[in-house]
């Protein structure tokens, strides 16, 4: 089975929006799910979250999926850029790398909006899936088509689904879930082969 971190948004915890749902289907098909709670808003930091992210190092393997969601998503770019093997894949929901310009964001988010190694966290994953909405409050849609260009993929836009929280009627993400499957399905093949 599959090991798969979750990891939450700015302000944001595990037991928000989709993630229980998604933690619980996923540990149900038998994966390996860890959704760590990273300090937010206080002490929010690239590095403070790194620290957390540290202990998980031992569960990070060439089959790992990363779901990150908002400022997540930049985090699991940092994340890539320090791995010492590749993963399978990355999945980013309402992605960003750059100032949104909000300032209740921007604050706590800029030690994330740092310099990216884009070659080698492409090396480091070779998959990556991109979600976004045509009517996030939070994230432009140029904030995402910076990520998608960067990785050479193209995202997959959702209609009025808005930042993909609660907020927005995200309590369950079925169209995730099934990327996710999906993806799990190919190592299966692979494996066979």
């Amino acid at each position: 089975m599959t090991t798969i971190f979750i990891i939450h948004g700015a302000y944001g915890s595990p037991q928000e929006n989709w993630i229980p749902w998604l933690q619980r289907e996923l540990e149900r098909d038998g994966h390996t799910v860890f959704a760590p709670q990273f300090p937010t808003p206080e002490r929010q930091s690239l590095s403070s979250w790194m620290k957390v992210m540290k202990k998980y190092e031992k569960n990070i393997d060439e089959e790992t999926i990363f779901v990150a969601h908002s400022i997540g998503t930049a985090f699991v770019l940092h994340v890539l850029e320090s791995l010492q093997k590749p993963i399978r894949a990355a999945i980013l929901v309402s992605p960003f790398i750059s100032p949104l310009g909000e300032k209740r964001f921007d604050s706590i988010n800029k030690t994330f909006y740092t310099t990216f190694d884009w070659k080698r966290i492409k090396e480091n994953c070779k998959i990556f899936v991109l979600f976004h909405s045509d009517n996030d409050p939070y994230v432009p849609a140029e904030k995402a088509l910076e990520v998608a260009e960067r990785l050479d993929k193209v995202i997959i836009v959702i209609s009025k689904a808005g930042h993909f929280n609660a907020a927005a009627g995200y309590t369950q993400f079925p169209l995730l879930l099934k990327h996710i499957e999906k993806l799990c399905q190919k190592k299966k093949i692979k494996k066979r082969i």
